[in-house]
């Protein structure tokens, strides 16, 4: 019987796909079956069908594989937050590191290059210094939680389960944060169930309560709470802002960020400062660097570390060198840099982050750093830097056809790219193959159990030394 959806199949995982789930075949067609492991034999059933793969949910494991663990997460397997915490952490990083060399083989044509194993993260929970939880009027249920009279759906702080923009599951902890954020989270949680005035509605845009985000900075060991809101209405949150400085002496900010977006963005259109000051003070290395609430910064401290040590390296720089640095957001490598160049420029589109990037130069005294705000596409154009290294951080889309050209146009002898997805490092690098070679490429994991996975891949241009 041809595969159709709802079939129900018994299938052999093969390997893992960008995504993190597993790849299985049947009838001739890749079937991928979400939280199953390679060599694992399963029973799944379809759920979605496409010409040539399909998509299945797992119903039961036949043979588990070795590196198969408890998760130790209540929500694990429902949540959105991770994917794999029921694999042994190694092999996370193994699987992750196979990603990247694939996607250099297969999506970039690159046949040698040369793929460094996989640098694991430090802390493998506790390691995220910024988490943002949803409110929502509907709380979406665990299975075991479905028909129980005392449950009360009308509410929930907490993590969308996969793939929705609805379905809030209200989370009494995360895993991935400090513990003491779960305490924050639980005592805001009582204050906004308690204050008689409703939560944000996903689907009717009603209500007042729409995100808590916190962020831990491990320099100070200090915690923003950002109380995102529909509206202003300070006799609701000033009372909130008090009562966690009370509890939490080392809650060093309380802000409220009010949107009347209706977009699921934890993101305002105009902040409010309740509590101490606007912003947090984190430490890479021997540099300072504020980080206010909208502020982007690497999600994992000790890892951003990791990460930008591996950039210096690859860079490799003397002190004499000129260095230009793209998409640079607020300046973090940029100013780690700047020790051992005699210039650094750095472009970034987000006006605010490059404002971010200035004052961090101020804080930590860097006199050789300047910053052009504006679209890449057309600010690059602008530099009369000739850079002897240029940096590339692009979002996970990656570069624009026309960034990719003008650095063709500039030929810097080496460039360092940082990317956070394989996929569209693979492609980028393509489009430059003919020019730049690429020496090799450093997975760096930052997020454990997920199936994200930084790389910095070292390029040089064809002809010019690597050391």
């Amino acid at each position: 019987m041809a595969l159709k959806k709802g079939s129900i199949l018994e299938l052999e995982i093969e390997t893992t796909a960008f995504g993190g789930k597993g790849l299985a075949r049947a009838d001739s067609m890749v079937v991928f079956v979400d939280q199953a492991l390679p060599g694992e034999q399963v029973v799944a059933r379809v759920v979605k069908k496409k010409k040539n793969w399909a998509e299945a949910r797992l119903l039961e494991i036949k043979r588990p594989s070795p590196h198969r663990i408890e998760a130790p997460c209540p929500y694990s397997g429902f949540c959105g937050g991770c994917k794999w915490q029921f694999l042994a952490y190694p092999k996370q990083v193994e699987y992750k590191t196979r990603h990247v060399e694939e996607a250099c083989r297969h999506i970039g044509l690159l046949e040698n290059v040369k793929v460094l194993p996989g640098i694991a993260s430090e802390a493998v929970f506790g390691y995220r210094n910024k988490m943002e939880f949803s409110c929502s009027d509907r709380r979406w249920l665990l299975p075991e939680q479905l028909g129980r009279q005392d449950m009360d759906i009308s509410f929930a702080l907490g993590l969308h389960v996969p793939g929705t923009f609805y379905k809030v599951l209200d989370i009494d902890a995360c895993l991935l944060q400090p513990d003491q954020g779960n305490q924050i989270l639980g005592v805001v949680r009582e204050y906004i169930r308690s204050s008689g005035v409703p939560v944000y509605g996903l689907r009717t845009h009603a209500g007042f309560w729409r995100f808590v985000v916190l962020r831990h900075c491990l320099n100070e060991d200090g915690w923003m709470v950002n109380i995102v809101t529909a509206e202003q209405r300070r006799d609701q949150v000033e009372p909130l802002a008090r009562l966690l400085t009370e509890k939490f002496p080392n809650i060093t900010s309380v802000v409220n960020n009010i949107t009347a977006s209706k977009a699921q963005v934890a993101f305002g259109e105009r902040e409010i400062l309740l509590c101490g000051r606007p912003y947090l003070i984190e430490g890479i290395g021997r540099y300072r660097f504020e980080i206010s609430a909208n502020s982007f910064f690497q999600t994992n401290t000790r890892g951003a570390a990791r990460l930008y040590e591996v950039v210096s390296a690859y860079c490799a720089l003397s002190g004499t060198e000129k260095v230009l640095d793209l998409y640079c957001g607020a300046g973090t490598i940029s100013i780690f840099l700047a020790g051992r160049a005699s210039e650094v420029v750095g472009l970034e589109m987000v006006p605010t982050a490059v404002s971010d990037a200035v004052k961090n130069c101020r804080r930590n005294g860097i006199d050789n750093c300047r910053f052009i705000a504006g679209d890449i596409r057309y600010s690059l154009k602008q530099v009369e830097l000739t850079p002897d290294v240029m940096v590339i951080d692009p979002p996970r889309a990656g570069m624009h056809k026309d960034v990719v050209r003008q650095i063709l146009a500039m030929a810097p002898p080496r460039i360092v790219y940082v990317s956070c997805n394989p996929a569209t490092m693979a492609r980028d690098l393509f489009m430059m193959k003919d020019d730049y070679l690429p020496v090799e490429v450093q997975p760096v994991d930052m997020f454990p159990h997920t199936y994200h996975i930084e790389s910095v891949a070292l390029l040089a241009r064809k002809g010019a030394k690597t050391t």
